[in-house]
């Protein structure tokens, strides 16, 4: 990115930052940290990290502004902020990023000692920081240590190790602006890794071409040495796995023990024994090896789409720092297979790679949730169907579903400024809904605030399992009623959100906003569920805010369970860790708190939403057979679209192509079975990215 266009972007940098400390009524530092680490966990730099700015500008200063432990697998990672509140851009150097490191390094070293874990107050950030270093300190085996700053690198700097600490390998990144800036702006969303194999591996890696179609994707057949997937995944980790897998090790992150085995007892047989790998990339670059034949010297954007788990498991059983048996990786090789896919259906194929090449083992359809039709069903209601005005507003607005991160920024990039205007006032920005924002919404008011704070990664995870049994029993769950439920709970929390961050209480005593939002509307959920009532989310929607009364009592409710929460028992230190247990939650439900309640006319009986939610879904089903008449109405007039995007994607037959040729003909009366075969074909279009014509709502389609 060339210096006017990273000006440009530093500048929506910071209208984004404004809006979002505007929004959570944080500090800007705060919300500095929230678009970094959110964004680095989407790239796979790291995964959800808890916030807790613990510093100390004394002597032997230290720093560590978020943190996250994975015990099955022993990755530690830390965070720090160089946050800087100018407007100009500013340059980061070298010695200043070391800086940074050696803060963190010295909290570490801090954070093991008795004297200093017993001489910090235990709701500080300094000890919620520390407690899980100093209680987990057996289980870590790498600490991964990245930096965010809105300045930019004078130097571009890869993920390195920087020798160890705890004796364990210290290996630090830096998330820069520029870097911020090109992530977002990547195709995919995932910023490319590029790897120079003869310099990791000493030599180039010998391959065999197997196969080719017609310039979309060439594969390779290649036997990669152990000590070069210990290398790599060293340094980058979860960043190589393609984000399907990587979100099924980070919810389920114990080592594979067999694969543990086989490299401790048989290394010279690991590639006999092991299944291998799957990987794909964007381009290689070859080389002629001395003794013939052909070998990779690099590999851009490297993804591995199935064998994440191996991959893990070599790092594991050959560190250094291990008290048990040690792997001899040298005597180590693993079979991958390498599919160089074009750059323009990257994005398309590497998850249809991914989805294949695991069929056989313990991914499920669940984790490929990101791309499940459910999403497709939220933009399209979200597109199409306006809410009603805000009192005293003159019409209504959208809510603004982001199936694919950065969707909105795209279409707020778009057009004149007054088109860019005209789209922000359609959908305003603190009517963004985000993918993982829907499993949050919908957990809480399921009365699962423990997987909420498991935070965004993890509850999507579960909300997929959830989500994706319902699809398979009746789409037709996943209807207006139901996004307009989706809507007033987004609302209610959200609302709850700007509350408590605004209330004194909270101010004095900032950390784990999110629990507190969440514990509390599930409580006041599961207190009406024992009268048999619920929160009426039809008003919530009308009225598009949340209605006083409802403010009221979970204002008052809020400081109570934060005080339930925070009083967590003496084996459970950490606040946000015991946050995420059953029995947190089931302290929190057991307990009386006192509150105005003025609800009455804001609540519903159970059994008449039960019957309201049974009647969308009886409509829904409907609805989808007149939404399809729509579309062969559209067809009639010009079938080409449809032909091009369906073989484009192979996904045309025998008989939606016959079908396709009498509505070309004018002849909409289509025999059961090319109907049958052309409305399947309009399913996996629209799964696949096409954009189907819809009726207007509330309108009956064309006949």
């Amino acid at each position: 990115m060339n210096a006017p266009d990273l000006d440009e972007a530093f500048d929506r940098f910071w209208q984004d930052l404004l809006f979002e400390a505007e929004a959570s009524a944080e500090p800007q530092a705060a919300a500095f940290f929230r678009l970094y680490s959110k964004l680095a966990a989407e790239n796979g730099d790291c995964i959800d990290l808890t916030y807790t700015p613990a510093r100390n500008e004394r002597r032997g200063s230290f720093q560590v502004d978020g943190f996250a432990l994975e015990r099955d697998r022993g990755d530690l990672y830390l965070a720090v902020s160089d946050f800087r509140s100018g407007r100009d851009l500013e340059t980061l150097n070298a010695a200043q990023i070391d800086a940074l490191f050696e803060r963190v390094r010295r909290f570490c070293e801090l954070a093991v000692q008795p004297a200093f874990i017993n001489a910090v107050d235990e709701t500080s950030p300094s000890f919620q920081a520390a407690w899980p270093i100093y209680d987990g300190r057996s289980q870590i085996k790498r600490i991964r240590v990245i930096a965010f700053s809105n300045a930019r690198l004078s130097t571009r700097r890869k993920p390195e190790m920087t020798g160890e600490v705890l004796g364990v390998p210290f290996v630090c990144s830096v998330l820069d602006f520029a870097r911020y800036a090109n992530i977002l702006n990547t195709k995919g969303g995932v910023e490319p890794i590029e790897i120079d194999v003869t310099a990791i591996n000493g030599a180039p890696l010998p391959c065999l071409p197997a196969h080719s179609i017609d310039g979309e994707h060439t594969s390779y057949l290649v036997a990669v040495p152990g000590t070069f997937l210990a290398e790599i995944y060293g340094l980058y980790g979860a960043k190589l796995l393609e984000q399907n897998v990587r979100t099924f090790l980070q919810a389920r992150t114990k080592v594979n023990a067999g694969i543990i085995r086989t490299l401790e007892t048989a290394p010279e047989m690991f590639f006999a024994y092991n299944n291998g790998l799957t990987a794909t990339a964007a381009g290689i670059t070859t080389s002629s090896l001395p003794g013939g034949g052909l070998g990779i010297a690099s590999i851009d954007n490297l993804q591995i789409v199935n064998g994440g788990q191996t991959t893990a498991s070599i790092l594991y059983a050959s560190d250094s720092h291990r008290k048990d048996r040690k792997a001899d990786l040298s005597r180590v090789f693993v079979q991958m297979k390498l599919s160089v896919v074009n750059l323009d259906r990257l994005e398309e194929v590497v998850p249809l790679i991914s989805r294949y090449a695991n069929t056989q083992n313990k991914i499920s359809e669940a984790d490929f949730f990101s791309s499940h039709p459910i999403h497709l069903v939220l933009e399209r209601f979200s597109r199409h169907l306006p809410a009603p005005p805000r009192a005293g507003a003159l019409s209504g607005s959208k809510w603004f579903y982001e199936r694919a991160r950065g969707q909105y920024r795209d279409r707020l990039a778009y057009g004149t400024q007054t088109e860019r205007k005209r789209f922000e006032l359609e959908y305003p920005a603190d009517q963004l809904i985000e993918k993982t924002d829907l499993a949050k919404f919908e957990f809480t008011f399921d009365c699962r605030p423990h997987i909420v704070s498991r935070l965004a990664q993890k509850c999507f995870l579960d909300y997929a399992e959830k989500a994706g049994k319902v699809w398979e029993v009746s789409e037709a769950h996943f209807n207006e009623y139901w996004f307009k439920s989706v809507i007033a709970k987004a609302i209610v929390f959200k609302s709850l959100d700007r509350l408590v961050a605004r209330a004194e209480w909270y101010k004095q005593d900032r950390g784990y906003k999110l629990q507190i939002v969440t514990y509390s509307i599930a409580w006041l959920v599961h207190h009406l569920q024992a009268r048999g009532q619920e929160l009426n989310l039809d008003t919530i929607w009308q009225q598009q805010e949340l209605p006083a009364e409802i403010a009221d009592a979970l204002g008052q409710i809020a400081p109570q369970v934060a005080e339930i929460i925070k009083d967590a028992p003496p084996a459970m230190k950490n606040v946000g860790e015991y946050c995420k247990q059953q029995a947190c939650w089931a302290a929190v439900a057991a307990s009386e708190f006192v509150f105005d309640d003025r609800l009455d006319g804001l609540l519903v009986d159970h059994d008449e939403a039960e019957i309201s939610r049974k009647a969308a879904v009886a409509a829904r089903k409907v609805d989808k057979d007149i939404d399809f008449d729509h579309v062969l109405v559209v067809m009639l007039a010009d079938t080409q679209p449809f032909l091009s995007f369906a073989r484009s994607r192979r996904l045309l037959t025998p008989k939606s192509d016959a079908a396709l040729k009498r509505l070309t003909r004018g002849d909409i009366h289509l025999p059961a079975s090319e109907r049958n075969a052309l409305k399947y074909m309009v399913q996996k279009m629209a799964q696949a990215g096409f954009e189907l014509p819809q009726p207007t709502p509330h309108q009956p389609a064309a006949q």
